[in-house]
């Protein structure tokens, strides 16, 4: 390519720079107003205020850069390492297995995980103050069933973390929802698609963590991009 080919992309580049940068800033503008409406929309038919609602999702959000260390794991694990033998004036590198200790720092999310939780823990509360033992009951029950399956389809990998198809347990929830219901499949669907996931892909793997090789390990460590949180939502809006 010549000169004058060269000095013709610099100029075409530039120019198509600046739309593109700006279709993509408003995209992205677009893709998180849908976000935080379809949020804001799951809060308020779990029968919060809108008000509280909104709070919730700020909470969320700010909190998504917030980790809290919770417990601290260490793990021993073989290593294999070489040594240079010298042997008539020759060097032989020869293996050898060497035993290093390894720390992992556990966190939680403040927005990932506890604010999921909190409204978790409303709705549980305020059931039981309505008396609706029998709604309560299937609650509990479509907890466990999300956690056993979450728990089932979730694996361990190593520098990662703990990976599990992100639709399973939206899905899950949705048809707990609609078994075990009880005149509120919304609220089924929705704690038992986050505890499900909290319980099934991170807690129940917790003795599995701290061989991730990984200093850190964040519960809902992705914020509201978090499987815990999404896995509520998505599950309402199915609803």
């Amino acid at each position: 390519m010549g000169q004058r080919g060269s000095q013709r992309l610099a100029l075409f580049f530039p120019a198509l720079r600046w739309p593109f940068l700006l279709f993509l800033g408003l995209f992205l503008v677009v893709m998180f107003a849908f976000f935080s409406g379809a949020v804001l929309v799951a809060f308020q038919r779990l029968g919060l205020p809108p008000g509280v609602a909104l709070t919730m999702f700020v909470f969320a959000l700010v909190g998504s850069f917030i980790n809290i260390p919770i417990a601290e794991e260490r793990a021993y694990e073989p290593v294999i390492k070489l040594r240079e033998v010298r042997f008539f004036g020759f060097f032989y590198p020869v293996p050898y297995f060497e035993v290093e200790e390894r720390r992992m720092i556990i966190s939680i999310n403040v927005g990932g995980a506890l604010v999921p939780l909190s409204i978790v823990l409303y709705e549980l509360i305020r059931i039981t103050m309505l008396g609706q033992y029998g709604l309560l009951f299937n609650t509990l029950l479509a907890v466990l069933i999300a956690a056993l399956i979450c728990n089932a389809v979730s694996i361990p990998v190593r520098g990662v973390g703990i990976a599990m198809p992100s639709i399973v347990p939206p899905l899950v929830a949705v048809l707990l929802g609609w078994l075990l219901g009880d005149g509120n499949p919304t609220l089924v669907a929705y704690i038992s698609g986050t505890l499900g996931a909290l319980l099934g892909a991170d807690i129940m793997n917790w003795r599995k963590l701290k061989y991730l090789g990984a200093p850190m390990v964040s519960i809902g460590g992705a914020g509201t991009f978090d499987g815990v949180f999404l896995a509520g939502v998505i599950a309402v809006l199915l609803v």
